[in-house]
C-alpha cells in the first residue's frame, strides 16, 4: 500500500491511466474485429476499408504508448495480406 503522499499521487495516477488505456485499447480492438468480420465475409471491399479505417486507430495507439511500435506493425501485416488475398487476382 502507497504511504508518501508522491506514492498516493502515483497510485491514484496510475489509476486514471489504466481507464483510458483500456478504452483505447477496446476500440483498437473493435476496428480490428470489424476487419477480421469483413475477411470473414468474404467482402473485398468492406474488408478494405475496414483495413483503412483501422490503420490510423492502431498507429495512434501505438504512439499513446498502449501497443508496441512491431506489435502494431505486426497486425496490420498480418491483415494487409488476409485482405490482399481476398481481392481478386
Amino acid at each position: 500500500m502507497a504511504n508518501t503522499p508522491q506514492s498516493k499521487k502515483r497510485a491514484r495516477q496510475t489509476l486514471r491511466r489504466t481507464e483510458v488505456n483500456k478504452a483505447r485499447r477496446s476500440r483498437i480492438r473493435t476496428f480490428l474485429r470489424k476487419v477480421e468480420e469483413a475477411i470473414a465475409s468474404g467482402n473485398a471491399d468492406a474488408a478494405q476499408e475496414a483495413l483503412k479505417a483501422a490503420q490510423p486507430e492502431l498507429m495512434r495507439g501505438v504512439s499513446k504508448g498502449v501497443y508496441h511500435k512491431n506489435t502494431a506493425s505486426r497486425k496490420m501485416s498480418r491483415l494487409s495480406s488476409r485482405v490482399k488475398a481476398l481481392s481478386p487476382a
